[in-house]
């Protein structure tokens, strides 16, 4: 007689058929969103303001224009215009003047603004999803006093700040869980999707990314405006986000989300009720070679379905699985930094992969700390599995994750002087540390491989233990005892007692077979004493994992060293700050006798108009040098203005003064001072600094 092989249940030929086609459009989706997404540079900057900071201006000007270094987000109150009294002057419209390669953006003013001091205080989202601000001042007529202060705290802090940076970790942190932890399953582990303790830690790690991605949406308002939870119900504010960038991606992210959530559903549904029925030695074969055989032969649909359809259905499943994670990271890569600054293109790729390797690390990390600590039976093969996957994934983290820290600091000197290169090196520091004990953990898997499996054989005991109850009101507490002795010794006494009508004495019953059946458990658990040791070292990796993502989510959300660097290097020169004096120390040598010595100047407030200066001479000593000459020149060489001559008045000696020193323009003003020791004895020095 010939036997016809079983055809696949409807179910399941609809689900495999199914994951195809859904992987298609997801994998359509996000070449969609790559080939939106546009390259910028890493966190916009002010580039240039009219009027400009610290200018004093004859007439009110009949509008303010702000200019960025990239693309940014604004709204109609992201620039605000004060008078000296702190009321604002603007009208409130933004005006969009962006062109070509331009951005510019302003507010129209009111007629008729009388002198004074105006403070401009603007805030915007930048390319990368990060909120920026900033406030200066200039003047209409001459400077005057202001009761505005310019503000001191920086976009995106305070609670609300707080908040969504919690929200943004709770992300990562369930991203990962949820993508390691179903990787785990099917790489390493496939009898482990009917196991309850890793359904739990996959869907929890679900619904802690959605619920944080949903903080994150309503929490974008406050975060990029205000900074007012109030702001969480402002309808116009989430519409407005929702335009934006960022709130694509989120949106994009809740999304994806959704079709996780058919793969989670088949996972602990359909493929859990197919592998559950898998003996160890079967799972082993199944996990280690597609087709192996063997079932259930108690459930004759699980026999109809063996193992051999299981591994259509585990391929189909890691398709559909790995599209719709690398769909949930580039949510990530389009809206942060990789989707800025240089070579976009293959930062975000390189982003995607990261993202993927450190989930498949540290949330199999997770999946197999659960494992070795809720379910003792969990296959020593499975152990040695998930060491080979996070070898290739600690492979694949090493090579973008040094692509990605050259791209972001550009320089050995960022790599120190910056505070996203000091947080990167903890961040490296923490890795090296994981890999250490990842090293301590290879080993307790080689022992435990190598090790006798008279430990595995007690596994047997736990369904036993776990059928206990299930029965009529018969059952006693002597005969659960019984079940646990069958594989453990834990009780001897077999005969049965009916179960009390009371309630209560029925519920503490209960919790004596709890008790039972978790110590049972822990015995099981620890009669390995290499399973022991595995455990441990897996616990102190997952700790340190804990703390590397705290340390990646504020990396993510610092500005990178290449831009800080760059935005340095604007600003080397000496700056005067609002209402604060130039100070600078002129080292000097005119080469004759008693030569050398040094000139302290001030310039006081240091800004466009009127200036106090001063000048003290030291000797080589520090005693005062009272020169017989000494000579001030201002030169702008960007406008081409100057040199303004200046000889000061000797006030004492060491000491020259000079009042009203005029100074028409800001920018980047070289101050030549010449000293003279003796009748032949002269040099000039020089330093730059900046009039704000």
């Amino acid at each position: 007689m010939t036997a016809t092989a079983p055809a696949p249940s409807t179910a399941r030929a609809r689900v495999t058929a199914f994951l195809p086609r859904l992987a298609l459009v997801l994998a359509a989706l996000l070449a969609t969103l790559f080939t939106a997404a546009a390259p910028a540079t890493a966190h916009a900057a002010l580039t240039a303001s009219d009027p400009t900071d610290g200018a004093v201006v004859a007439t009110a000007p009949a509008q303010v224009t702000l200019s960025f270094s990239e693309q940014v987000a604004m709204g109609d109150d992201s620039i605000r215009v004060l008078d000296p009294q702190g009321k604002r002057v603007d009208t409130g419209e933004l005006r969009d003047m962006c062109s070509g390669n331009t951005v510019r953006y302003g507010t129209a003013l009111h007629t008729g603004l009388p002198n004074g001091t105006y403070t401009v205080a603007w805030q915007a989202v930048s390319a990368d999803s990060h909120p920026i601000s900033g406030a200066f001042t200039f003047s209409i007529g001459a400077p005057s006093a202001t009761d505005v202060s310019l503000p001191t705290a920086q976009a995106g802090g305070g609670p609300v700040g707080i908040a969504y940076g919690i929200a943004r970790y709770a992300a990562y942190a369930g991203f990962t869980v949820l993508v390691g932890g179903a990787a785990f399953i099917l790489l390493c582990w496939r009898r482990g999707a009917a196991e309850r303790p890793l359904q739990m830690l996959v869907v929890r790690a679900w619904v802690t990314l959605t619920a944080a991605t949903l903080a994150m949406l309503v929490l974008r308002t406050p975060y990029t405006g205000s900074g007012s939870f109030s702001d969480v119900f402002d309808l116009d504010g989430l519409r407005a986000v929702l335009e934006t960038k960022t709130g694509a991606s989120l949106v994009s992210r809740l999304l994806l989300l959704g079709a996780a959530a058919l793969f989670v559903a088949v996972l602990f549904g359909v493929y859990a009720r197919r592998v559950a029925g898998l003996g160890p030695d079967e799972a082993d074969r199944a996990d280690g070679a597609d087709g192996a055989d063997g079932a259930d032969e108690s459930d004759p649909a699980d026999e109809a379905e063996g193992p051999d359809d299981t591994s259509d259905l585990t391929f189909g499943l890691a398709i559909g699985g790995a599209v719709v994670a690398g769909g949930i990271a580039a949510t990530w890569a389009l809206s942060e930094h990789a989707s800025t600054g240089i070579q976009p293109g293959i930062a975000m790729p390189a982003d995607i992969l990261h993202l993927m390797a450190v989930a498949i690390w540290l949330g199999g990390l997770a999946a197999l700390l659960v494992a070795l600590h809720k379910v003792p039976g969990i296959e020593r093969a499975a152990v040695r599995r998930f060491s080979r996957v996070a070898f290739v994934s600690v492979l694949v983290l090493a090579v973008t994750g040094v692509y990605q820290s050259w791209r972001q600091l550009g320089s050995w000197s960022a790599l120190t002087g910056t505070e996203y290169g000091q947080l990167l090196l903890l961040k490296v520091g923490l890795v090296a540390v994981l890999l250490g004990i990842a090293y301590v953990s290879r080993r307790w898997t080689t022992r435990l491989a190598e090790a006798p499996t008279d430990a595995e054989a007690a596994v047997a005991s736990v369904p036993a233990v776990a059928a206990v109850g299930q029965g009529s009101d018969d059952v006693s507490r002597e005969t659960a005892s019984g079940a646990v002795s069958e594989g453990s010794d834990v009780s001897r006494e077999t005969e049965p007692v009916a179960v009390p009508a009371d309630p209560e004495r029925a519920a503490q019953l209960a919790r004596q077979r709890a008790a039972r059946e978790s110590a049972l458990e822990k015995r099981v658990r620890d009669a390995d004493p290499y399973r022991a040791g595995l455990r441990r070292s897996v616990l102190a990796e997952a700790a340190i994992a804990v703390i590397l993502l705290a340390v990646t989510t504020v990396l993510t959300s610092t500005e990178p060293g290449r831009t800080m660097e760059r935005e340095a290097g604007r600003g080397s020169t000496a700056t005067a700050v609002p209402d604060r004096a130039v100070k600078i120390t002129l080292p000097f040598d005119t080469g004759g006798p008693n030569g050398k010595g040094s000139v302290r100047l001030e310039l006081d407030p240091g800004r466009v108009g009127a200036n106090t200066l001063h000048l003290w001479s030291e000797s080589a000593d520090g005693t005062p040098f009272d020169l017989p000459e000494i000579k001030v020149a201002f030169t702008l060489p960007a406008k081409d203005i100057g040199p303004l001559p200046l000889v000061p008045e000797r006030a004492a000696p060491g000491h020259w003064t000079a009042s009203g020193v005029q100074l028409p323009l800001t920018g980047e003003w070289r101050i030549d001072v010449t000293v003279r020791t003796s009748d032949i004895d002269q040099t000039t020095v020089q330093k730059t600094v900046k009039i704000g």
